[in-house]
């Protein structure tokens, strides 16, 4: 589990970044798998959450998770909030204590959020496709509507590919350029070949909302050496499917 500088500072709040590792999945999901998503062992996974809550805290409740879909919504959890199937959504925003909120990826990048003065938290899943559509501005508009202000906002942008690894197509490319020309700097030229900075790209959006207090933790999903799962390296070794890391925040 991976912790971030930024938040260890900041009282009766939990979190955690996890890899591939400490669980009791086997073949391709070894091991903390924890994505309800793939095609490993139901009872697999659900021992793997417990795990994990484990790890952040024995009496919190069943972790929250969600039904992502690249896409640029999210929901808020209060007390009138009435929990049924998973939400469609790709970000989860809370001021309920004790509720561990949590993100799937395997190379997308998670983003944890928290304003310790206005007691809200929210976990973001932020793949190209929901960066693009706006799920992070949207995240951070609707925080400071519910009385949260960018200076006593911490974010921390999770592990995920680097832009080493991140090989795009032009289209891609001119995608991104067409919504704002100052796109370019996220993209590189190696060997011929085109990088996508989404990491970077992330970063930038949490900035224009003057929010200065932003963690990027660089570790590379794609890099087998950091035991992450990563949906492009399974691609690349031509595995049916793959697992998912969780990232997870709390208030306590």
């Amino acid at each position: 589990m991976i912790k971030s500088k930024k938040f260890r500072h900041i009282k009766n709040l939990k979190h955690g970044f996890f890899n591939s590792e400490g669980g009791i999945s086997k073949s391709i999901y070894k091991s903390l798998n924890c994505g309800p998503g793939s095609k490993d062992k139901p009872s697999n996974i659900k021992k793997n959450l417990e795990l994990v809550k484990k790890k952040i805290k024995n009496s919190a409740k069943d972790i929250f998770l969600l039904n992502q879909i690249h896409s640029s919504k999210f929901i808020y959890i209060d007390d009138r909030y009435k929990f049924k199937s998973k939400p469609k959504v790709d970000a989860v925003i809370t001021n309920k204590k004790n509720l561990p909120i949590a993100i799937l990826t395997a190379d997308c990048a998670p983003i944890l959020i928290c304003d310790q003065k206005a007691k809200l938290i929210a976990a973001i899943h932020a793949g190209w496709k929901g960066a693009y559509k706006g799920i992070v501005d949207k995240v951070i508009k609707f925080m400071i509507k519910k009385g949260s202000k960018p200076q006593n906002i911490s974010a921390v942008i999770g592990p995920s590919i680097s832009v080493d690894n991140y090989e795009v197509k032009a289209d891609f490319k001119n995608k991104f350029l067409k919504k704002d020309k100052g796109n370019k700097v996220f993209f590189k030229i190696k060997h011929k070949k085109l990088y996508f900075d989404l990491s970077k790209y992330l970063k930038s959006i949490l900035l224009k909302y003057k929010i200065n207090n932003v963690e990027n933790i660089k570790i590379d999903t794609f890099d087998v050496r950091n035991k992450f799962f990563s949906a492009r390296r399974a691609l690349s070794l031509n595995h049916a499917d793959y697992g998912r890391n969780i990232s997870i925040i709390m208030l306590n």
